[in-house]
């Protein structure tokens, strides 16, 4: 009897502990750190997610997504990436700390106010990835998001979609005038009325691409 209850006083310390180790991992996730650096032991790390800080920017530009400090982050973070955390801090007899997280901006708590993915810094600008889940790096959106990846790129969009107006105007309605001149100076007056559009729209809601905002911790 005094075996039974015995095993079962274990049981439930270290299902205590265990639940402890998960708040603490939760309480370090969501407070504001500087470190840059967690001691791994590289021997026990899969260096398949082992990613330098350009090969995250080049995620983040791709795909519009921002990388910033897991405080940062509201959404809510899976009880397998606690696990993994917790898993690793057990192999590397380590507590991590300095987590990031690259997700879009709307899963940020940004001041002037899915695939989500949770990084450690390991030093010298790398970063090792814990955990990833959502669909937010799906082909599509990389391609939705390629015209807002910097200035050359919105320009070509906006002539296209200039061309395509253009393509759309009967040029009957302009009498006998050469079609080609005509067509020219309507796409020149097209392209001038979408990219004052555009550009009124981008100042007026603050928008930046995605090359200036990746790291960025402000809303716009």
């Amino acid at each position: 009897m005094n075996s039974e209850t015995e095993l079962i006083t274990q049981v439930k310390k270290i299902l205590s502990e265990n639940e402890q180790e998960r708040e603490n991992i939760k309480s370090e996730l969501s407070k504001k750190s500087s470190t840059n650096h967690n001691y791994f032991v590289f021997d026990e790390l899969e260096t398949k997610n082992i990613f330098h800080i350009n090969e995250i920017k080049a995620l983040c530009v791709d795909y519009r997504l921002r990388f910033l400090s897991s405080h940062y982050f509201k959404g809510a973070i899976p009880e397998e990436a606690i696990s993994k955390i917790r898993g690793l801090e057990k192999v590397h007899q380590t507590q991590l700390q300095g987590f990031k997280i690259v997700a879009p901006s709307k899963l940020f708590k940004l001041e002037n106010y899915d695939d989500p993915l949770l990084f450690a810094p390991i030093g010298n600008e790398y970063y090792y990835l814990i955990h990833k889940w959502g669909n937010d790096l799906h082909p599509l959106r990389k391609l939705a998001m390629k015209p807002f990846k910097n200035m050359g790129n919105f320009i070509v969009l906006l002539v296209f979609v200039s061309l395509l107006l253009t393509a759309l105007i009967p040029q009957n309605i302009f009498g006998k005038t050469t079609q080609g001149v005509m067509s020219f100076v309507t796409f020149l007056f097209v392209l001038k009325s979408v990219m004052g559009i555009a550009l009124y729209y981008c100042f007026w809601q603050g928008k930046n691409f995605n090359e200036d905002i990746w790291l960025s911790k402000y809303y716009n």
